[in-house]
């Protein structure tokens, strides 16, 4: 399959991370399913991980390792719309898979901060973005960040699918996402470099699914 061949290249670079194959393509699997059924992919961490949740979402909202050009129907539209600005748009917007960070928003996040349970600040998102066709990515090196576990408890609450990152040990969101990816490290920066190969894999899978 030349969508799992995307894992056995990382596990040839990485031959460190062999234990994490099936998470990874779990992983994968539950972020597929719930852009298959119209909702998106929600992520969050702290510091250098809510970092990565930006670099995830970039990632997957624009081309990243293949061309994503637009639906012919959709060019069309465009430039129906618009002919000052249609062949603009028709030819330089891309398909996106629809992924949102957690970490962005200051207004909100400060907000909320101020006024609530600064703890709170992830899952108040994910109860205002969350749904049962979506799915959530906590980012969190010791798998005990205080916020990442209230997103994740939040998420299910309202049935979505839950996917963890961690080092070795996985902490309390090994047991508590339906999906955690523990790779082989115990100190934050090691953590942290090899998680970077595990989801630029996972978004370069997504990417081929969806438009491969």
């Amino acid at each position: 399959m030349k969508i799992y061949n995307h894992i056995t290249q990382l596990l040839m670079r990485y031959p460190v991370l062999q234990g994490c194959e099936s998470d990874i393509w779990s992983a994968f699997t539950c972020i597929r399913d719930s852009f298959r059924k119209d909702g998106m992919l929600l992520v969050c961490g702290n510091g250098g991980s809510g970092a990565d949740s930006e670099h995830i979402v970039g990632e997957l909202m624009k081309e990243f390792a293949i061309k994503r050009p637009l639906s012919a129907e959709m060019k069309a539209k465009l430039k129906n719309i618009s002919l000052e600005n249609g062949d603009l748009l028709a030819e330089h917007l891309q398909g996106g898979l629809p992924a949102v960070t957690l970490t962005s928003n200051i207004a909100l996040s400060t907000a909320f901060a101020n006024d609530a349970v600064p703890e709170l600040v992830f899952a108040q998102q994910v109860y205002g973005y969350g749904d049962e066709k979506s799915a959530l990515m906590g980012i969190s090196t010791s798998g005990n960040s205080k916020n990442v576990i209230y997103a994740v408890e939040t998420a299910k609450a309202l049935g979505m699918k839950t996917i963890g990152m961690t080092g070795e040990k996985g902490g309390v969101l090994k047991e508590l996402c339906d999906v955690c990816i523990c790779v082989p490290a115990v100190e934050t920066p090691n953590i942290q470099e090899l998680h970077l190969p595990v989801y630029h894999t996972v978004c370069m899978m997504l990417e081929e699914e969806f438009f491969g």
